[in-house]
């Protein structure tokens, strides 16, 4: 059965229709308590989900849609190792990498467990080596600096939780990160650093990610061009990886290789070696208690009822959204400058894993699936686009994510910003009318505008691994209901494939076959690279 076209699915849209004219402020006078009955917790993680456009019966309906999805099937089989990635037969096990080390957890018969300890022993090892000064450089000085080079989930999880896990970090290592091919990145990465002192962490599932090689030769071509000794590469620059042979040929020992699976996806890879550069940042314990937090929050998605059930709660809210108010986007606006990459972080984790439009079976997906996810830190956003949020023409849901203690001395402006968060959150719940002597209907603020607040008591490697795997296994509901795979990606192949065609187009100066507007692109691009002698691919090599 399809989802549109189960019971659940045809009594919540008339349930919808029922609540047309409903109020956000009608619904707190009819239940005074509504702010608490609506307010879920769990290991010092909140959701008020209070001001938002439904009812007791809304949120029934639909826990009876996830319950006749199979939603509690499909979470044990996640657990459990089934491949329920089923386009490229694998497992999505990400929640494997924070188990405990006694738990048992089997892959086609073969138990995980030991080789995720045994490779977090790994990491744990260098982590102490390179942090204490005794991991040396080729000239034999200390490193001072670690540059991961990735993207996507190579770099978006690692930088996101570095940034906000900065007052965890040793004051006497600098971590940063490259992602971009545009070469600015790293060279903007790399300006002030000392090749004698720097160590990059090459990130690649496959080691042939073109924008991450790019980036690493480049920097090997930096670091040989202040030492000149190929052997220095083996002590500058080490792999998480799972292709030894590209590693090896690359320069790097093998022995320097830290392995993650093909039961990993790539955005649901920052609790595995991905986080080699975050754990070193921050040092092993605090990313023990990462994985920690992230374990709590998959014990919760995993035991708690669907009412109560943080994760379950918040994709059924979003699916309420999309489906039932053709809400096409969803802000994500944490009130706190250390998250100010969750927003960015976020948007892949939802947009790549359920941005589709098969089924997993393979048919046309008769609903609309994810919505567009964006944001901003506030207060910076009030500042932006608040203006639309308040009394623009659309809908756009919206997580507001604050902390209540912060990790400052300016107690005053953490008060300052808690009451905006607290007020735009009431303010686009309950809105004002306009005042005819002060501008009409131009300062009407309609209201009605919905919203969940999540907070944190602090933010810790234990509550930054909470928010992660909430926001992953949110997605997982939502990708089960529609019936989507949530663990592939295969709509950014074709521009990949393009990009290498007209690659080579560039370079080769050969008759273009493109279309009128790319061939007339790619053309003017060889005439201004040709004037302004920009070196050759065959140069760079």
């Amino acid at each position: 059965m399809t989802v549109e076209s189960s019971p659940a699915w045809a009594r919540l849209r008339a349930h919808r229709e029922s609540l047309a004219g409903e109020r956000i402020s009608d619904l707190f006078d009819r239940v005074p308590d509504r702010g608490t009955e609506m307010t879920v917790e769990h290991d010092g993680l909140v959701l008020d989900y209070s001001k938002n456009l439904v009812t007791g019966e809304t949120i029934d309906l639909l826990v009876e849609l996830a319950r006749e999805r199979g939603l509690a099937a499909g979470i044990e089989a996640m657990f459990a190792g089934a491949p329920i990635n089923v386009t490229e037969n694998r497992a999505a096990l990400h929640t494997a990498l924070r188990a405990p080390a006694d738990a048992v957890i089997e892959v086609d018969g073969v138990d995980v467990v030991p080789a995720v300890q045994r490779t977090l022993g790994r990491m744990e090892a260098f982590a102490r080596e390179v942090r204490s000064g005794r991991w040396l450089g080729a000239t034999g000085e200390p490193i001072w600096a670690v540059v991961n080079i990735g993207i996507g989930g190579s770099d978006l999880g690692p930088a996101m939780a570095r940034l906000a896990l900065r007052e965890y970090g040793t004051g006497t290592m600098e971590v940063r990160f490259v992602s971009n091919v545009d070469g600015h990145d790293l060279r903007r990465a790399l300006q002030d650093l000392d090749p004698a002192t720097t160590l990059f962490v090459i990130s690649s599932k496959t080691f042939t990610t073109v924008e991450t090689l790019a980036n690493a030769r480049a920097a090997r071509d930096w670091l040989l061009s202040s030492i000149d000794d190929p052997a220095a590469v083996a002590r500058h620059f080490v792999a998480v990886s799972v292709n030894a042979a590209e590693v090896e040929a690359f320069g790097i020992d093998p022995a320097n290789m830290f392995e993650f699976w093909d039961w990993v996806g790539g955005r649901y890879s920052l609790s595995s070696a991905i986080g080699l550069s975050l754990m070193t940042a921050i040092g092993p314990e605090q990313f023990r208690a990462f994985l920690a937090g992230a374990h709590s929050m998959d014990v919760h998605f995993r035991t708690a009822p669907p009412h109560r059930n943080l994760p379950i709660l918040l994709g059924l809210l979003g699916i309420w959204y999309r489906n039932f108010w053709d809400a096409q986007t969803h802000a994500v606006l944490p009130y706190d400058q250390r998250l100010a990459r969750l927003p960015a972080y976020l948007q892949q984790l939802d947009m790549e894993s359920n941005g589709k439009s098969a089924d997993r079976d393979g048919n046309p997906v008769a609903v609309a699936t994810a919505p567009i996810v964006w944001g901003e830190p506030g207060t910076n956003g009030q500042h932006a686009f608040f203006q639309l949020l308040h009394q623009g023409t659309v809908m756009v849901p919206c997580d507001f994510i604050g902390v209540l203690v912060p990790a400052h001395d300016l107690p005053r402006h953490h008060d300052l910003l808690m009451a905006n968060l607290f007020a735009q959150s009431q303010a686009l719940a309950f809105g004002r009318g306009g005042e005819p002597d002060a501008g009409g209907e131009h300062r009407a603020f309609p209201g009605n505008r919905p919203s969940n607040t999540l907070l944190l008591d602090e933010l810790t490697p234990y509550s930054l691994g909470a928010l992660v795997a909430l926001y992953e296994h949110k997605v997982f509901t939502q990708g089960w209901i529609w019936n989507i795979n949530s663990f592939d990606q295969w709509g950014v192949e074709l521009g990949k494939i393009l990009a290498t065609r007209i690659f080579d187009d560039i370079d080769l100066d050969r008759e273009l076959a493109h279309d009128s507007s790319t061939n007339s692109l790619i053309a003017r691009y060889r005439r201004l690279r040709k004037l302004s002698g920009h070196t050759s691919k065959a140069a760079q090599r």
